[in-house]
């Protein structure tokens, strides 16, 4: 019976193995991550961290939700991402005058951690484009740079 269902899917099965870009993409997204969290690690961050970091720091105080369209994550994902950030002090939600939304800023303390972690992630940054080559890593920037939300208007 198991025979059966495996060759009932082979179709599908050599389709995704042949050319599916979610996988490929995941699998380079893995094997990258992890060149940037081995380089990032004697500074207690990740590269996911040190990614929401320099997102925030770039937007210069923002609302969640402004972080979180900037960043493609829902609310759920960015809530869960901001905390150790919260936690650690790198970030600060800024008191409101009046309005709904809180500010998130980066904190002197994320500053400098940025700065101190420079070098580690042009390390990193080299050995992610010694991987993919000057080639690939162009693309993946052009295509990053290109991506629209999937609920924004085209």
């Amino acid at each position: 019976m198991a025979m059966d269902r495996r060759d009932s899917n082979s179709d599908i099965v050599s389709e995704v193995v042949s050319g599916c870009l979610m996988t490929r993409s995941r699998r380079i997204s893995r094997v990258i991550t992890n060149i940037y969290d081995q380089e990032l690690r004697d500074y207690g961050l990740n590269a996911s961290q040190f990614s929401m970091l320099i997102m925030i720091a770039k937007l210069g105080g923002a609302s969640r939700a402004e972080i979180g369209r900037a960043n493609f994550q829902d609310r759920t994902t960015l809530t869960r991402s901001l905390a150790p950030l919260l936690a650690e002090g790198w970030i600060e939600e800024l008191p409101t005058d009046g309005g709904r939304s809180r500010p998130v800023v980066i904190s002197d303390s994320g500053k400098k951690l940025l700065n101190d972690a420079a070098p580690a992630w042009r390390e990193a940054q080299r050995k992610a484009s010694q991987l993919v080559g000057d080639v690939g890593a162009k693309a993946i920037i052009g295509v990053a740079e290109s991506l629209q939300r999937v609920d924004e208007p085209k």
